[in-house]
């Protein structure tokens, strides 16, 4: 039986419940999505184009990447701000669709602000967040009649193209046919485990088109059963790559915790807040509350999966303090849960050149942890 918001309509408002006024929740809310989108050139990441356009930009790298196109859209479409959801997506489609190679039908993941792209490569992890921004902006402001304001038919065309590609010899799938997991990058057999959204999945398996369905089923369960083997059994901590069986894959030093895997916490955070939760992925959770119960954020490292602390300093602590507090959906009677959320509320959103990164988890955690991270279904519409 489904649980969660998704079967109870409610949301769970856990900063509320752990004493933090309603009105000083809604006020950060609009501080950050002020600090993220409006005008201070110290703080703001998104920037408008010609043609009624816009992108994020990546402060510490000085690109655009789907990873922040995709976020912006869904942060917009939370937000119910359809003109920045229209203008990214029209920048995404102008300079990151691409229509022929091997990759056709998916989207470069890095480009200049100018729209030259950097690769013709795409990343998975913005496949996924653009299609169900996609399906959320069609059932919360209804499809355009004209390509590409046309939200649901994107989306599915986009989904069908992730899991068939290659079937005729055009290049490769974004998830394994065989074991249904998400890989790093098309042309590679191993996989990043923060891309594991498996409460993604099980809307796309009600809103994808018909034939594709079963396999996101079957994907939502593979990813629900990958998490457990590839996050340390004492510690919770999951490497940015890994192998298909979970096991680290240290191909050029990735196979540690470090940026990428940062998001596996907020995911085990949103799935239960979603769907329910998982018992296992709530121990995972607990286990990474209690790894950073003693550590302070100036201190962040690079650790093994073990937890086994490296000389490099984390690059993106204000992003690891906010996934952490966002674990607490998952495991909120830890005894670590309030901690956490605490540390995060009283932390303010990154300025500088790495801010990027950091605050697009940051406003992602505040959304999760004041129940406005929503799903938006078609009788919503």
């Amino acid at each position: 039986m489904r649980r969660g918001a998704y079967a109870t309509g409610q949301y769970r408002n856990l900063l509320q419940e752990y004493g933090y006024a309603a009105d000083a929740v809604d006020a950060r809310l609009e501080a950050c999505w002020e600090t993220l989108f409006g005008d201070s050139p110290e703080t703001r990441i998104y920037y408008e184009a010609e043609g009624g356009m816009g992108y994020l930009l990546d402060t510490g790298n000085l690109d655009v990447r789907t990873e922040g196109m995709s976020y912006g859209m869904m942060m917009a479409v939370q937000m119910d701000r359809q003109d920045v959801f229209d203008r990214i997506w029209r920048w995404t489609m102008a300079y990151m669709y691409l229509e022929d190679g091997p990759n056709a039908g998916y989207f470069a993941w890095s480009c200049l602000p100018d729209g030259s792209r950097n690769s013709n490569g795409p990343a998975p992890d913005g496949e996924e967040y653009f299609a169900l921004a996609l399906l959320f902006a069609s059932h919360r402001w209804g499809d355009g009649d004209e390509s590409p304001m046309d939200y649901s038919r994107q989306a599915r065309k986009l989904l069908h193209a992730c899991i068939h590609k290659g079937e005729n010899g055009d290049g490769y799938p974004m998830w394994n046919p065989a074991n249904k997991l998400i890989k790093f990058v098309p042309n590679c057999e191993f996989t990043d485990p923060s891309y594991h959204l498996p409460h993604f999945y099980e809307l796309f398996a009600e809103w994808a088109e018909p034939e594709d369905r079963d396999f996101w089923r079957e994907a939502t369960v593979a990813s629900r059963d990958y998490l457990p083997l590839a996050c340390h059994p004492v510690t919770g901590l999951a490497p940015e790559y890994a192998h298909y069986d979970g096991t680290p894959n240290d191909e050029r030093g990735y196979g540690h915790f470090f940026s990428d895997a940062y998001r596996v916490a907020a995911n085990l955070g949103l799935d239960a807040e979603w769907f329910g939760g998982d018992p296992r992925h709530a121990a995972i959770a607990e286990r990474i509350l209690a790894f950073f119960a003693d550590k302070a954020p100036d201190d962040y490292r690079r650790y093994t999966i073990a937890g086994e602390p490296f000389e490099e300093k984390s690059l993106h602590p204000v992003g690891l303090l906010a996934t952490n507090a966002a674990a607490a959906l998952a495991a909120p009677d830890s005894a670590y849960a309030r901690a956490a959320v605490r540390l995060f509320w009283e932390t303010p959103m990154r300025e500088g050149d790495r801010r990027y990164y950091d605050n697009c988890l940051y406003f992602f955690s505040l959304l999760m942890l004041s129940g406005r991270y929503r799903i938006w279904g078609p009788a919503q519409a």
